[in-house]
């Protein structure tokens, strides 16, 4: 493998990777989002 290839190889690799754990946070916080709601509280 040259250093082109392995170059391209890792920008794909990295950048998949990259999108791979933002999307596995967004579907993280829309779970926390759903087992605790925001509640307002009240003032008295």
């Amino acid at each position: 493998m040259d250093n082109w290839t392995f170059g391209f190889t890792m920008i794909i690799v990295g950048m998949g990777g990259t999108l791979a754990v933002l999307a596995l946070f967004a579907v993280l916080m829309v779970l926390i989002k759903k087992i605790f709601p925001f509640v307002e509280e009240e003032v008295k």
